[in-house]
């Protein structure tokens, strides 16, 4: 099996065990970009030189002996949520070149957690839609057979999950966004109860609806992250 086709319990496993580095794993999930986002579109923005530096320093800790949940896994964050000097999008031409100066609370506590940010994920514009066919940047294809929808909003971190390009995404669900993707390319998706998860650093499409989620490989995962 390739790195980043690993469930985040067997990559934390082997980080730990030194089976193999940080750097190894995320530069497996980035030439998996390099390869099928070109067809696929799920990532708007890849973060490489940053997820690199960031895989160093998740080595460096692991070398230490510190543990954390995430350390060194790498993640892909829904182009909704700001994250500090990345571009955050929305998936729309308005907000092409912002960049917010803070990360979004679930960034900051991924982030706190050792997660190494790969890049930000498409979806539609504004968040608004549920085919994945709607954003300003192109449409996400489905891995699984690129003439079929991917679902949406979170279009492209369900696609990023499916295709192997990072081992957990993040995503929003107002009316089906994480659940429509998620049943779309057969991965695990979670939306919890509105207000379990912070929506501070969010994009709102509805913020009296919003819930925040995540995608995932396995339900052991969804249950880690």
């Amino acid at each position: 099996m390739k790195l980043n086709e690993l469930a985040i319990k067997e990559a934390r496993e082997g980080l730990k065990a030194k089976k193999f580095s940080a750097v190894e794993l995320i530069t497996a999930c980035l030439e998996q970009i390099k390869k099928h986002n070109p067809t696929l579109n799920a990532l708007i923005t890849v973060t490489e030189e940053g997820a690199l530096r960031q895989a160093q320093g998740a080595d460096a800790l692991i070398s230490q002996g510190v543990d954390k949940p995430l350390l060194g896994i790498p993640i892909a964050l829904k182009d909704l949520f700001s994250t500090k000097g990345i571009k955050t999008t929305a998936a729309s031409k308005v907000l092409e070149d912002y960049v917010p100066q803070y990360d979004a609370t679930v960034v900051k506590k991924l982030k706190d957690a050792g997660a190494v940010i790969v890049g930000k994920t498409n979806l539609e514009a504004w968040a608004h839609g549920s085919s994945g066919e709607n954003s300003d940047f192109g449409p996400t294809k489905n891995p699984w057979n690129k003439e079929y929808v991917p679902g949406g909003s979170s279009s492209g971190s369900a696609v990023a999950v499916a295709s192997d390009m990072c081992i957990a995404s993040t995503g929003t669900d107002t009316g089906g966004s994480i659940r429509l993707p998620a049943s779309f390319n057969n991965i695990v998706g979670l939306k919890p109860t509105y207000g379990r998860v912070s929506r501070y650093g969010i994009i709102a499409m509805a913020s009296s609806l919003d819930s925040i989620g995540h995608f995932t490989k396995t339900v052991e995962d969804s249950a880690i992250l």
